[in-house]
């Protein structure tokens, strides 16, 4: 009897996976849908990575980022991107860091509360990935960067049904361009910028 509840609990779990799996993104570029996106902010994650004092890397991440992709697969010249972050959302798991690197010496969050990227061009690279060329305001200071972008997959979200598309990025900024020059160069003047976003399509 004991066997048989076991197989019978790990039947209904697969059962109930099957579905999901069944529903799986679709990593095909050709299956990413026109229109209209919305930055889905609970799964987006921008990640800074910055060298301490030559040992190692030191991490920390922006949240609640918000903002449009208004996408259009076969030609992606017209597409655009417009985010925005808030500086607020600032986090490396040290709550006396977050609160150091928010004060005037270094993000100044209270005088500039978002950082903020439009893109003015995005080029096709590869079957699954991009470079997006635009401009990067932060700390009051705007200057052109680019991202390398690869297309992860998309398709309707499992539990909200929403069409998602998902897409990762990676580029590099110089700190002092923007005005952020405490302890440059022992705490690194080069930043690496990963980017692990969700978009959600919008109803027409």
């Amino acid at each position: 009897m004991k066997h048989f509840v076991m197989a019978a609990t790990v039947a209904t779990a697969l059962a109930c996976y099957t579905p999901f799996a069944a529903r799986a993104a679709n990593p095909n570029p050709a299956a990413v849908e026109p229109g209209t996106y919305a930055v889905e902010p609970l799964h987006t994650r921008v990640l800074f990575v910055v060298n301490h004092f030559g040992f190692n890397d030191y991490f920390g991440e922006f949240t609640g980022a918000a903002g449009t992709l208004k996408l259009d697969p076969k030609d992606l010249g017209a597409s655009r991107i417009d985010v925005t972050v808030p500086v607020g959302g600032l986090s490396t798991t040290n709550a006396q860091l977050d609160g150091e690197l928010r004060s005037p010496d270094w993000f100044d969050a209270a005088r500039f509360p978002t950082i903020h990227f439009v893109s003015t061009e995005i080029t096709r690279t590869g079957d699954s990935t991009a470079r997006v060329s635009g401009n990067l305001t932060l700390h009051g200071v705007t200057k052109p960067v680019v991202f390398d972008a690869t297309f992860n997959a998309a398709g309707p979200n499992p539990f909200t049904k929403t069409f998602t598309a998902g897409f990762g990025a990676h580029g590099q900024i110089k700190r002092s361009d923007f005005g952020v020059t405490k302890y440059v160069p022992v705490v690194g003047d080069d930043v690496n910028l990963i980017i692990s976003a969700a978009f959600e399509k919008q109803a027409h």
